[in-house]
């Protein structure tokens, strides 16, 4: 059912079009414009002819005189170049067309507009050059009761076109004013409107995969193609060679239009990229090296028309067998994408269908009708799919909230039944173990029954009980350590120095051992918790006042590197050795001079407190000359 409907949706859109051409082939069009009509070189008109709101097209009549003949009868857009179906002769060269203009009404001021002549050319009157140059010409003269000869010379060397091809359009200036204002709106939103689309799909580029990038290309090209209107309308140096861009933008459109279909499409395979390369590479290529070749060779101009239709075919083609394809796709913007390809494609065979029976008054040609559609059509979908995308990282956010709070009440559950565990084993392990250590005790100082070998027994069970009771105790340690809850603060390094001062230098004395804190040149902050720097200072100051001798020194300075804060602990002490250094932040780990006293957990619990605030602790040491703690933060 859904399929069905996106078929329905697809006709509807095809329907839509139908409806918008037969309109536009009866209401603006050149060629199905009302009386006078010229004939046998001359066109009769009076006054009401120049009172009506469209413009006279001056199509029929002419007389065409060049190399080849003389004074023949042709009406504009017959024939696109000078050859005629000759393919023997030159498209270009020199021309002349000529119109006698019979007026039969009081003398007025009328104006003549010759579109997009893209050759060189001179317009007389009379015998009197009223103009003369590259793109659009616009003559204004006395239109006095009589017969008034009107003669268009044209010289061309490049190009598809030669001669004149578009219909010239005969008003007063008012009503050729509004159709040229109309025409320049129209035209400047085809040009001004892709480009904004493309620059806000230029932001989508990176996350927005191909389709994004393809139609952002597709704008750009669509919007170049476009622009050939005010080309020829204000006469830019480029005119002459306009061709050659206008064709290049449009093998940009097709290119972009293909490559769309196939991505909604989801079509792979070795014969859709040789179908694709055929398409969209060797063809283009094959058109643009005839382009050149124009001037040189008569009959390229042929062979490029009739190559160009059936590129314009092929593309049809290949968008319609991809969008076919598509239609069945799932993905949200695979209607758009096959919609767009179809009115495309559809717009590419109308052209040629029309082909010297349509040109637009006020507005567009078909396939431009077409192309507008079809940016509209991704502007549509690119808008769809970012509100999708948002929609769906919402209800990501959302999710992930959910369960970011779900993981933390359960990780807060596990961390409180944890502290609870160590605490109540801590508790109840403690009255055994040191009840063991009486017994061994009184044993030994009762020296009822003790041999050697139970001698030997009971010295291992005491090293065996003073291990458990240290780890006892480094349980207890560790568990005093979680309890310290609480919100990170702003902690200034200076004050801190204050008070680990104010809290060590006594203790220091006593063992007649100097602690220097040396405040920083301009203060720094960390963000921590104060009780655990409380308890990271603590144990690296007794670590280091049990390490150092009488008269030694303990010194306490910080500095910043960067955005960095270096907090350096050393002392004088008797040094670490060597091996034993990369074991010093294990979890109780003792060296060999501690065994007796260390819980080994001082440096572990330092470590943890560290990391946790994101830094990172490194120790130098050598034996006889102290140790360095050196502690990084970020600031």
């Amino acid at each position: 059912m859904k399929w069905q409907n996106v078929w329905w949706q697809h006709l509807l859109v095809l329907s839509v079009m139908t409806v918008l051409f037969v309109l536009l082939f009866y209401v603006d069009n050149k060629y199905q414009t009302p009386p006078p009509y010229g004939n046998s070189g001359v066109i009769a008109l009076n006054e009401g002819d120049l009172e009506r709101e469209d413009p006279i097209f001056l199509i029929d009549g002419w007389l065409l005189s060049d190399e080849y003949v003389t004074e023949k009868p042709v009406y504009i857009g017959e024939f696109s170049n000078l050859q005629r179906g000759n393919l023997s002769v030159s498209p270009h060269g020199r021309a002349h067309y000529q119109l006698t203009l019979r007026y039969d009404g009081a003398s007025r001021i009328v104006s003549l507009d010759f579109p997009q002549l893209s050759c060189d050319y001179t317009i007389s009157m009379d015998g009197r050059k009223l103009a003369e140059g590259t793109g659009n010409g616009q003559i204004t003269f006395l239109l006095a009761r009589g017969d008034h000869v009107l003669r268009v010379d044209t010289r061309s060397g490049i190009g598809y076109y030669s001669g004149m091809y578009f219909p010239p359009a005969l008003g007063t200036g008012q009503t050729l004013s509004q159709v040229d204002r109309t025409r320049s709106f129209v035209y400047a939103l085809a040009v001004f409107f892709p480009l904004v689309l493309a620059v806000f799909t230029f932001f989508l580029w990176q996350t927005g995969g191909e389709i994004s990038r393809l139609f952002g290309l597709l704008c750009c090209c669509f919007s170049i193609y476009m622009s050939r209107y005010f080309v020829f309308q204000f006469s830019m140096p480029l005119g002459r060679y306009w061709f050659l861009i206008q064709s290049l933008a449009l093998y940009g459109v097709c290119f972009c239009v293909i490559r769309l279909a196939v991505q909604a499409s989801g079509v792979g395979g070795r014969t859709a990229r040789w179908w694709q390369g055929a398409v969209l590479l060797w063809l283009p290529i094959v058109l643009f090296i005839l382009s050149l070749l124009i001037p040189l060779l008569p009959w390229a101009v042929f062979v490029h028309g009739r190559l160009t239709d059936l590129y314009y075919t092929l593309t049809f083609c290949t968008t319609a067998f991809f969008a076919l394809h598509g239609v069945k796709g799932r993905d949200p913007e695979s209607r758009f994408t096959t919609a767009g390809c179809l009115v495309f494609g559809v717009g590419l065979l109308v052209n040629l269908f029309f082909s010297n029976l349509f040109e637009p008054i006020r507005f567009f040609w078909q396939f431009e009708w077409c192309g507008l559609l079809l940016v509209f059509l991704f502007g549509a979908m690119m808008v769809s799919r970012n509100r999708r995308i948002i929609r769906e990282n919402d209800m990501l956010t959302n999710h992930l909230e959910e369960q970011v709070k779900k993981r933390t009440e359960e990780v807060v559950w596990l961390l409180d039944e944890r502290k609870a565990f160590f605490s109540d084993m801590a508790h109840d392990l403690k009255a055994p173990v040191f009840a063991t250590q009486s017994y061994i005790r009184a044993i030994r100082e009762r020296g009822v029954g003790v041999d050697g070998e139970l001698l030997g027994y009971l010295e291992q069970a005491e090293a065996r009980q003073r291990e458990l009771a240290r780890r006892l105790q480094g349980l207890s340690a560790i568990n005093e350590l979680d309890k310290v809850e609480g919100m990170r603060v702003r902690i200034p390094v200076k004050e801190l120095f204050s008070e680990i001062y104010a809290a060590h230098h006594g203790e220091a004395e006593v063992q007649s051992v100097h602690l220097f804190v040396t405040q920083p040149e301009r203060d720094m902050f960390l963000l921590a918790q104060p009780e655990k720097l409380d308890i990271l200072f603590e144990n690296l100051i007794y670590n280091a006042l049990r390490a150092t001798p009488e008269n030694g020194s303990i010194r306490i300075s910080a500095q910043c590197r960067g955005e960095k804060i270096h907090i350096i602990v050393e002392d004088t002490g008797c040094g670490i050795p060597e091996e034993e250094l990369p074991f010093v932040f294990q979890r109780f780990y003792v060296g060999k001079s501690n065994r007796d006293t260390g819980t080994g957990l001082g440096l572990y619990i330092v470590q943890s407190i560290v990391e946790e605030i994101g830094g990172t602790i490194h120790v130098q040491s050598m034996v006889g000359q102290g140790t360095k703690f050196v502690m990084e933060f970020p600031v």
